[in-house]
């Protein structure tokens, strides 16, 4: 039996969604779009509520944290993606891809706070009106994201260092257009059995816990609008609602769809293009579900873009 080689590993190999040549000016232009169209989309959404002194309210606040939060995301893998394939050369040294690996889980668990966080806002509002200025005091919000924030940091260095540990095999390709925790895991010839109970701790707790707190606050905000004894009441408090529930189904329909179908396939490029669906789509999807189905956020975009037209 022939002994394993390991290394320090100082190069991965980012193999991207396809290795054919042809396909890569159209995959440029693809990912160079979609990226422009997110960062484009989000920082209208962030100027508009900067802009307009009706939408500085908790709501509001957290929408224009979740943008930014969705401008990281994606400038953490795209740019990494299209300078490969500009440059023609595919590796990505082993601090750069540690680097990239922390960005992405840290935007990805504050993205994921973020969105129990309004719909616990969108509970006081509905279910407790009165006591909605009180409850949701600028403190409370500016708290709720640092903690949010800082829980995400300190996961995302656990894995780091976690990570830091670990020796590779010789064969250190990625079938992938970033570096992923999980793939990382895989090409590691060390005991991972650490990192896996890790991963899996983790998600459990940050995915988990989220969203078992946006369906407690939907469970209580249905029932409460149930009882509420106007039409326009009821269509009122689902509106507000709306975009919000749109925003949570496509950040967790696409992430375990993701996790669904690497399970049922083995197929490594058929799991890169689905890692697409959630590391890129909702964040570039994200303001335009917010602008076009929210009357004030089209009112404060009309103000930003009309006021941007007559200085020009």
């Amino acid at each position: 039996m022939e002994p394993i080689n390991h290394t320090a590993a100082s190069e991965f190999l980012l193999l991207g969604l396809t290795e054919d040549p042809a396909l890569q000016p159209f995959i440029f232009s693809l990912f160079l779009s979609m990226y422009l169209v997110t960062i484009l989309g989000n920082l209208l959404i962030i100027l508009a509520i900067s802009s307009d002194s009706h939408l500085h309210t908790p709501m509001y606040f957290f929408l224009c944290t979740l943008s930014c939060t969705d401008i990281g995301y994606t400038t953490c893998t795209i740019p990494q993606m299209l300078v490969n394939i500009q440059m023609q050369d595919q590796t990505i040294t082993h601090t750069r891809c540690l680097t990239q690996v922390g960005f992405v889980i840290i935007f990805a668990l504050v993205e994921s706070f973020l969105l129990a966080v309004m719909a616990y806002d969108r509970y006081v509002a509905i279910c407790h009106p009165l006591r909605y200025t009180v409850i949701m005091n600028p403190r409370l919000c500016v708290l709720l994201v640092l903690v949010s924030l800082l829980v995400s940091v300190a996961d995302a260095l656990l894995h780091t260092l976690l990570l830091l540990r670990l020796s590779f095999c010789t064969r250190l390709e990625m079938p992938h257009f970033f570096c992923e925790l999980a793939h990382i895991i895989e090409l590691s010839c060390s005991d991972t059995l650490t990192d896996n109970i890790t991963v899996f701790v983790a998600a459990c707790i940050f995915a988990g816990v989220p969203l078992c707190g946006i369906i407690f606050s939907y469970i209580h905000i249905v029932s409460s609008v149930l009882r509420m004894p106007s039409s326009e009441g009821k269509h009122k408090a689902f509106s507000t609602c709306g975009s919000h529930l749109c925003v949570v189904s496509l950040f967790y329909g696409t992430s375990f769809g993701v996790y669904i179908s690497s399970a049922v396939t083995d197929s490594p490029k058929n799991s890169a293009v689905a890692s697409v669906m959630y590391a890129i789509v909702p964040q570039m999807l994200n303001p335009f579900i917010y602008s076009l189905r929210n009357r004030d956020m089209k009112q404060a975009l009309r103000k930003l873009l009309g006021r941007t037209g007559s200085l020009l």
